[in-house]
């Protein structure tokens, strides 16, 4: 699969390391007959990065950038080399290269060549075609062939080919580049740049090819000047149709892009508050600010904004690059997806067309939202076709049919950048007459006269809609919904690092598409439709996939489409090991909740820490050490603290109701038990119930019984589940309580504050109180969970949240939770795993991470000045789930300047401890942390809210890394007592 909506299995996969390699696979495949797919990153979203032969993965290895020459402006690359490194490389030189797809942190190369890839800087700097000078290529059965101008390179009849069919390529193939309309890429769309009046460009017509004609093994490409300062001009239109129509006015004033979009994309992102009056907009990127001035004095829009400040400029331009994957989603939850993702039409019919195409969605009850490159006429869309049922797929093959009619009679082109693939191709006829349907098939036996090269794409094509591959995966299937939802366009395969983004650490630090967010969808899809992965939930490569997913939750805030590995994971591994004995670390590090609970009562931790100097848990990373435990848990010290307070304890405050009774430092009864008895002791076996069904369902009882609403490609009516945990971060709907002097404040004591960092615990009752509120520690046996859903003991996890529930009660007021991760466990875990008990959303709505609660609470706080620059991790969980926008506001208002690091740590709970992990645990905190640290300078606050990431600092940079609240704690007048860890 790539980022279609198809599926076709290949018999295997290569990753060749060089030509030589090429040539040797493609030579062997023709010896056998077997076909030949090649594939860069995959986010083509036509079908024809597919394949049923050997797929060739040019990513891999043949990924380099050959050279660059400043001077001539041109580079040599191989075709798995992703834009962006390209670009990265340019940009010091003031060069670019100028076609940019909203993939170009991912897409390779080699695939814009394939698929004459364009962007939205387009409309200034041309197609990848445009910009090609020379391609190395190599043939079915291992020929070589250089190409560039002239026939020098060609292969065998060739240019007999063209000398027999001028006239077709001169007539049937007007209306192209050559007359003005630059994004005619259907077909062999530039076939006639083999006139000899266009200059026989053999290495331009090549381009567009799709992959059926050879592989590209090396290109020169041109680079184009990268302005110094470019700025944005966002005009406000009453709808689509006038912004559509302005477009072309616009082309004369020289812009870089001039990008569409309207109301029903944008209305829904935080960014649409900035734009401009109106129901649709277009984007104008000008050389420089005066250019963009006199376009806003020259347009007709009813509104308008510009933008200098790079930053400011990249919060609007994330909408666009992200709405392949917001696309996907309607205004009700509903998804959509390709298919019609990219024709185009010359940009003066352009609002005209929209008018038309919105009519026949409306005819055959289709929804969609266009956008797009407005200034060429081209125009993406998702459609919630619906792609499982009969009546659902005949809807869509009589839309396709119907649209390409439309885009045909405005003079258009099926495709506009992305190709045809399987979705398009059948229908080349429409566009094209008979003679030129004739010439490409004429064209395609020159080069590949065996047909081994990508068969079914372009020439003799599959049907649209064969191939779907959600025929392999029918809606009943329980999950199915879930692992649907990832639609490929493979942002989890961007390499780039920094920034605040997560997703996905696991990939980067691997290479692996099987170790990318949506490499594990694709495996999860393939294990439920039983085909390819036939052992199930048994399947030894899924668990090896998701073995090195760190559960980090970058992907569902990162991942346009919101897709949340971390809880496939829990979900996989769940039946995995259901009624199996599991892996020590599941028992050891899944079960620690128990285990410190039960040392804790035991008063052991100064002996453990003694031993594990010398000693190490068996199923553990050995080379870990194992972090040192309190000598005395945060609430024993908190009760005995406000014991020794004032003479005696403080009054109690009324419990709430049905909640076991909380003291504000007050004289309850110590909670933790004195005996093992009733502890959260591991299972010998933690074997689920027995009977029929060994494993009952676990995250599908949020009540995706199926497709959850919203995922299912065409949705039944009538009552469906909960969307779970794949939402995005989650507290619009959060009770504000009563701010102000007073306010109560519960702090949760979690399993690290309460056994392993108790100092955090104390420092934020002590800001807490220096803030006006009334802090009262939680009692009872809490716990979010966390643990057990890493490891996918889930049944265990709802007990021990039931249990939660029933110490908690009702809150009444806000719920601090220091711990990012337990933080993110109750406020969207906590809802998902007991969606049928009404307590689970009232207390994931109360949850507050410490910087939230004094901003909600004690607004007029003003925290003590510190003054000092910080480094440090800002937590993933909390990246993905909470936010930190509270905490970043909160460190400017105490003078901590500077930024915390983004991506993952590495250490990621107990995903840095279990065996085998280590490696790519490193690798991530290499990737912003440690190097982050190293370029610190002297006297700087490492800050790290996440237990987790203060003990990767510690055991990989050998410093310590705090809390914020135990930095603010410290510059109050009085003080911050050490802390205490010593367990002798």
């Amino acid at each position: 699969m790539d980022a279609s909506n198809y599926r076709r299995v290949p018999v295997g996969v290569v990753a060749p390391r060089d030509a030589e390699d090429v040539a040797a696979a493609l030579a062997l495949c023709a010896a056998a007959g077997v076909p030949v797919v090649p594939r860069g990153g995959g986010t083509s979203i036509a079908g024809q990065a597919t394949g049923v032969g050997v797929v060739l993965d040019l990513t891999r290895h043949m990924n380099a950038l050959v050279s660059l020459d400043p001077a001539a402006r041109t580079a040599v690359v191989q075709p798995g080399l992703v834009l962006d490194r390209l670009r990265d490389a340019a940009r010091p030189h003031g060069l670019t290269f100028g076609p940019d797809p909203s993939t170009h942190s991912r897409c390779t190369l080699g695939g814009m060549i394939g698929n004459n890839a364009c962007g939205a800087h387009s409309v200034a700097w041309g197609t990848t075609a445009d910009n090609v000078a020379a391609l190395a290529v190599t043939a079915y059965g291992g020929s070589s062939h250089r190409l560039g101008t002239g026939w020098q390179g060609a292969p065998d009849g060739l240019r007999e080919l063209v000398s027999e069919n001028l006239a077709v390529l001169r007539t049937g193939m007007a209306g192209g580049a050559a007359d003005g309309f630059a994004r005619r890429i259907s077909g062999y769309g530039d076939l006639d740049a083999l006139l000899p009046e266009r200059g026989t460009e053999v290495a331009r017509a090549f381009c567009g090819s799709e992959g059926t004609l050879g592989v590209v093994t090396e290109a020169v490409v041109r680079l184009v000047e990268l302005p110094a300062a470019p700025a944005l001009a966002v005009l406000g239109y009453a709808d689509e149709s006038a912004a559509a129509q302005a477009a072309a006015g616009l082309l004369g004033y020289g812009p870089l892009t001039v990008e569409g979009m309207a109301a029903d994309l944008v209305g829904g992102t935080a960014a649409a508050a900035g734009l401009p009056r109106g129901g649709a907009w277009l984007f104008v990127e000008m050389r420089d600010e005066g250019a963009a001035r006199a376009l806003l004095r020259a347009s007709d829009a009813v509104d308008g904004l510009l933008l200098t400040d790079p930053a400011a400029q990249r919060a609007l331009w994330r909408i666009r690059e992200d709405a392949a994957g917001t696309a996907t989603r309607m205004p009700d939850g509903t998804m959509a997806w390709p298919g019609w993702e990219d024709c185009a039409v010359p940009p003066a019919r352009l609002g005209a067309y929209l008018r038309e195409f919105r009519a026949l969605l409306v005819e055959h009850g289709l929804r969609g939202s266009p956008y797009g490159h407005f200034g060429e006429g081209c125009v993406h869309v998702r459609i919630d076709f619906d792609l499982v049922t009969a009546p659902g797929v005949a809807r869509f093959r009589a839309f396709s049919s119907d649209l390409a009619d439309l885009v045909v009679a405005h003079g258009g082109s099926l495709s506009g950048e992305h190709g045809d693939g399987q979705a398009r191709a059948e229908l080349l006829p429409r566009m094209y007459g008979p003679s030129v349907i004739g010439l490409f098939e004429s064209y395609k036996r020159v080069w590949d006269p065996a047909g081994g090269m990508n068969p079914g794409i372009l020439v003799r094509p599959a049907r649209l809609d064969e191939n779907l591959r959600f025929a392999s995966l029918p809606a009943s299937l329980p999950f199915a919904g879930e692992v649907a939802r990832c639609v490929g366009v493979a942002k989890c395969r961007s390499t780039e690092v920094g920034g605040p983004g997560v997703m996905c650490p696991s990939y980067r630090a691997t290479g692996e598409e099987r170790h990318s967010t949506r490499g594990r969808a694709r495996l999860l899809h393939e294990m439920l439709a039983g085909e390819v992965v036939t052992d199930g939930w048994r399947s030894a490569e899924v668990a090896e996939a998701l073995d090195l997913c760190l559960g980090c939750k970058g992907c569902r805030s990162d991942c346009p489409v919101g897709v949340d590995m971390a809880a496939y994971k829990a979900e996989f591994l769940h039946h995995h090991w259901a009624g199996r004995l599991r892996p020590l670390s599941h028992y050891a590090l899944g079960g620690l909740p128990g285990w410190l609970r039960l040392i804790a009562a035991l008063r052991l931790g100064g002996p453990l820490n003694l031993v594990s100097r010398f000693l190490r848990i068996p199923g553990l990373e050995r080379s870990r050490p194992l972090p040192r435990l309190a000598r005395t848990p945060f609430t024993r010290g908190w009760r005995a603290e406000s014991r020794s307070a004032g003479g005696g304890p403080l009054p109690a405050l009324r419990p709430f109701p049905g909640a076991a009774p909380r003291t504000p430092w007050g004289s309850a009864p110590d909670p933790a038990p004195r005996t093992p008895e009733g502890l959260d002791f591991p299972a010998p076996l933690d074997m689920a119930a027995s009977g029929e069904n060994p494993a009952p369902p676990a995250f599908e009882e949020r009540g995706s019984g199926g497709w959850p609403p919203g995922t299912a490609p065409h949705p039944a009516k009538g009552p469906g589940g909960a969307r779970g945990t794949v939402e995005g971060r989650v507290g619009d709907s959060r009770p504000q309580g009563t701010p102000g002097p007073g306010a109560v404040v519960t702090v949760w004591p979690d399993t690290f504050a309460e056994y392993l960092a108790p100092e955090v615990g104390h420092a934020a009752v002590r800001v807490l109180r220096a803030a006006g509120l009334e802090p009262v520690v939680q009692t009872g046996r809490v716990c979010c969970g966390l643990t057990y859903l890493s490891t996918g003991r889930l049944d265990t996890a709802r007990r021990v949240l039931r249990r939660t529930l029933d110490a908690v009660g009702d809150p009444q007021g806000p719920v601090t939770v220091l711990e990012p991760s337990c933080a993110a466990a109750l406020r969207t875990d906590l809802p998902a795993l007991l969606p049928e008990d009404p307590r689970a959303p009232r207390l994931a709505a109360a949850v507050r991470t410490f910087a939230e609660t004094l901003e909600e609470y004690a607004p007029h706080w003003q925290p003590p000045r510190l003054d000092r620059p910080v480094a440090g991790q800002t937590h993933c969980h909390q990246h993905a789930v909470l936010g930190d926008a509270a905490d970043r506001r909160l460190r400017e208002r105490a003078g901590l300047t500077g930024g915390l690091s983004g991506g993952c740590c590495g250490l990621a709970g107990n995903f840095g401890f279990e065996p085998g992990h280590h490696e790519v645990s490193v690798a991530c905190a290499e990737e912003q942390l440690l190097p982050s640290l190293r370029a610190a300078a002297p006297g700087t606050e490492v800050l790290a809210d996440g237990f987790s990431c203060r003990t990767q600092i510690a055991q990989l940079s050998g410093g310590r890394a705090r809390h914020l609240a135990e930095v603010l704690a410290e510059g109050l007048p009085e003080g911050l007592p050490e802390p205490d860890v010593d367990g002798m």
